[in-house]
């Protein structure tokens, strides 16, 4: 078979005059020989100009002679050949360029290299039955050239005609001889064709080229397992790594029959087989334990054999930033960010050049609450990417965490003074988290201006309404309006216990307390985690309700995880009081 290379390589050289070209038909002498004499000087400056290198000039000379007489089948094949392979070329001059080049192939079909270059150009824009056609009436005129029989049996296969694909490759054997090449192709249209005794008589014949080759054998069991005779399968496979004992795709299909076999213990010795090898590669190794890890996790697996394969692993590839990677991946899967982030730091040392990795490792930096090694890996992403705006959105609120609030407004300002002013979700996100810092600063009338500005920009931007409508609360200003923007955050998203939680506090400002402890209790219901300042919230609004025991329970609970805080200390102090 022929590759595109090379038939351009072959085109090239018809167009530089190696190859014979037959012209127009014979010439009466009449009132246009003239012109056709100066088509054809054109047409050959036009060869010039494409020895020379001058393309543009080739094509314009090709133009030029065309237009003096349209009726030269070899002008119109170059011309139409030329408007096929210009860069960009548009499907229109395509079509075009093919019907130009089809002139010559009818009046000369016996052009070996022209007709050759037309049947590539019809399959490369997908005209595959046009193609099937010329390819076919090449071959039969030249039946014993093995390049022709190899494209032919490539466009009945691409027509979806098998039989006469596998017909042309048995022509090329009967020519060269058995190959592996000849093997494995008419092999896989017997697959398409569902033949499994065609692949199995060709498989046969491959293994018989070389009988102690791994990866024929290999092959040989796949054919049997494809057709669920997995004994002989297994049986072929054993031979393949009785012949190559480090062959990690016998292993992998080994494992395969084992996994069908629902033979969990056999099927985790074969991964691992086939993961310590030598000779599967790293991607595929990486694709395999990606499969396995699914896997154990499905069966809810628990065990250190993942991290017992992923510590062998690196001692084979330490340097590999694809497993390391992976194992971080493992590690968020596991909540263990620590670890994740650990993994990723080694993956940045490898490649600290890709942004993609710092932003990764902020992202479990945030997740393990390591706030300043978070803002560390933003900055680093932001060296590489300095336009992307997402990663901003996470620096601010990390200084905002440690209580850095210059520090977040700067990294605020520096977003602002980059981005797009007209996209407004971007600003209107970065006004909510400056509204947030200038809170925490006690400053609420610039931070009730940035909420106003972000809900101005983006009114479905609940996130912001939320928070906005939570500090008007605390203040107790303007209830009415904290319910309304409340509502609207809850009807987003009526899971979520920190929206939950502000619509039960606006209640309880607005002293409705009923109400109040209904919202509160179904945020405590979908809380995930644990809150401190959920658990007070709950706890005073049990309170009001006239709870006052179970109110004491859950500030216990709060001042638990927030020991230092003086009003948790006072309420739980006057338990005694508040029982009397």
């Amino acid at each position: 078979m022929i590759d595109f290379s090379r038939k351009i390589l072959l085109c090239i050289a018809v167009l530089i005059g190696l190859v014979p070209v037959v012209a127009g038909g014979k010439k009466k002498v009449d009132d246009n020989t003239a012109l056709k004499s100066k088509a054809d000087y054109i047409f050959v400056e036009a060869m010039k100009q494409k020895e020379a290198g001058n393309i543009d000039s080739f094509y314009e000379l090709l133009r030029h002679a065309h237009a003096v007489d349209s009726s030269n089948s070899a002008v119109s094949y170059y011309l139409g050949f030329s408007m096929l392979i210009k860069e960009n070329a548009k499907q229109s001059d395509a079509e075009k360029g093919v019907d130009l080049m089809r002139r010559l192939y009818e009046k000369h079909p016996e052009n070996f290299y022209e007709v050759f270059n037309y049947a590539n150009m019809l399959q490369h824009i997908g005209k595959n039955k046009e193609s099937l056609a010329a390819w076919e009436r090449l071959a039969t005129i030249y039946p014993t050239k093995i390049d022709v029989q190899g494209e032919l049996a490539d466009s009945y296969a691409r027509n979806g005609d098998f039989r006469k694909a596998i017909a042309s490759f048995d022509s090329i054997e009967e020519v060269l001889g058995p190959s592996r090449e000849i093997y494995l192709r008419k092999i896989s249209f017997y697959y398409q064709l569902k033949d499994t005794v065609g692949m199995l008589k060709e498989g046969y014949g491959l293994l018989r080229t070389a009988p102690q080759n791994a990866d024929y054998n290999i092959f040989m069991g796949n054919v049997f397992q494809s057709i669920q005779e997995t004994d002989s399968a297994e049986a072929y496979y054993d031979k393949a790594i009785k012949f190559a004992p480090d062959n990690g795709r016998a292993y992998l299909s080994k494992a395969n029959i084992y996994m069908l076999r629902g033979d969990s213990v056999n099927y985790d010795k074969q991964i691992y087989n086939a993961l310590t090898s030598q000779d599967l590669d790293v991607e595929n190794k990486v694709e395999v334990l990606t499969d396995y890890i699914k896997q154990l996790f499905a069966r809810r697996d628990t065990s250190e054999r993942i991290n017992r394969l992923f510590q062998v692993l690196l001692r084979q590839h330490p340097h590999e930033v694809a497993i390391h990677d992976l194992y971080s991946q493992y590690f968020v899967a596991r909540d263990k960010y620590t670890e994740a982030a650990e993994q990723l730091g080694y993956v940045v040392d490898i490649d600290p050049s890709n942004a993609e990795y710092w932003k990764k490792l902020m992202m479990v930096n945030l997740m393990a609450e390591h706030y300043p090694e978070a803002i560390e890996a933003a900055e680093k992403s932001l060296e590489y990417n300095p336009d992307n705006f997402e990663l901003y959105q996470y620096i601010g609120p990390a200084y905002y965490s440690i209580k850095e609030y210059d520090k977040a407004l700067d990294v605020y300002d520096r977003c602002l003074a980059r981005a797009d002013s007209t996209d407004y979700e971007l600003i209107s996100n970065v006004e909510a988290g400056r509204g947030d810092v200038y809170y925490a600063l006690s400053d609420t009338a610039k931070a009730f201006a940035c909420y106003e500005k972000a809900i101005e920009l983006n009114p479905t931007n609940v996130s912001v309404m939320n928070n906005y409508a939570y500090f008007l609360a605390v203040e107790g200003r303007d209830l009415d309006r904290a319910e309304r923007m409340s509502a609207k955050a809850v009807n987003s998203a009526p899971d979520n216990p920190t929206f939950l939680d502000t619509y039960a506090w606006v209640y309880f400002k607005k002293g409705d307390y009923s109400l109040a402890l209904a919202y509160i209790e179904y945020a405590i219901k979908n809380e995930k985690g644990e809150s401190a300042e959920l658990m007070e919230h709950y706890g005073d609004i049990l309170f009001m309700n006239g709870r006052y025991d179970d109110a004491v329970v859950w500030w216990e609970k709060a001042l638990k995880l927030n020991p230092d805080s003086e009003i948790l200390n006072r309420k739980v102090k006057n338990k005694t009081y508040f029982n009397k």
